[in-house]
């Protein structure tokens, strides 16, 4: 029981790989409020975690939102631990062609929303006797530029140094910050790209393991950073890729 008493926040935790972690947070004794913009078949995904895992609705984009949200969590669970800032969308497209909607809607998500579940969570972080963690979530793409992708490359990699600052000016405070940037996996985004044959077939080659990696070892590694093990890890981007090369 890695993470047993501690509260978690997971951002975009009732689907795909927030959802990963926070199952994997549960198994390790923590309480998790999975924290999303829908509530259609939210509380229903969390239902087999059991009580420790409940539902709150958020905005990432909305600092009052989120402000709502940490403060809600600090006084129902007498405070907060970790924060794992998982919320995120993606916009296809060339980037001239791409709506200005569409773009603001992707910097707003990605970037500003992990901005906003910083300052609001770490008031409560700092006072964590576990120590403060603040997880982010990155992706391959965050170092790969990829046509078609350039509003999702650009936030995710913005998402990589902003994690790194925070992580030298939190540390006096007890907190660490640390980026987990998956490659191709099986869910959500992932399990779209496989069934697409002729784009599979394009990017399967490029991975060492020769597989999709899952969503457990995914959370396998949040837990890594989140648990004691992960103490003296901070400012660190942990590629979840199997070996992708590029």
């Amino acid at each position: 029981m890695k993470l047993k008493g501690r509260v978690a926040v997971v951002t975009g935790g009732t689907r795909g790989l927030g959802l990963r972690i926070a199952e994997g947070f549960v198994a390790e004794g923590a309480y998790v409020v999975a924290a999303a913009r829908g509530e259609e078949g939210a509380r229903e995904a969390l239902e087999p975690l059991g009580e420790r895992a409940v539902f709150h609705r958020v905005d990432v984009r909305d600092p009052e939102s989120v402000r709502t949200l940490t403060d809600a969590v600090a006084e129902a669970y007498g405070g907060i631990d970790i924060l794992v800032a998982n919320a995120g969308v993606s916009r296809s497209g060339p980037a001239v062609g791409l709506a200005g909607a569409d773009w603001a809607d992707v910097v707003d998500t990605n970037l500003n929303g992990l901005f906003h579940c910083v300052r609001a969570a770490v008031p409560h972080l700092e006072r964590s006797r576990a120590g403060g963690r603040i997880i982010a979530m990155s992706s391959a793409l965050g170092s790969r530029p990829t046509p078609g992708a350039s509003s999702y490359c650009a936030t995710k990699a913005a998402v990589e140094m902003f994690s790194k600052v925070i992580a030298l000016e939190l540390a006096p405070r007890g907190i660490t910050v640390n980026c987990l940037s998956p490659g191709f996996i099986d869910e959500g985004m992932g399990k779209l790209l496989k069934r697409n044959e002729a784009v599979w077939s394009k990017y399967a080659p490029k991975i060492s393991l020769g597989r999709m990696g899952s969503g457990a070892e995914v959370a396998d590694a949040a837990v890594y950073l989140a648990a004691d093990s992960g103490s003296y890890v901070n400012g660190h981007v942990l590629e979840i890729n199997g070996g992708l090369g590029w």
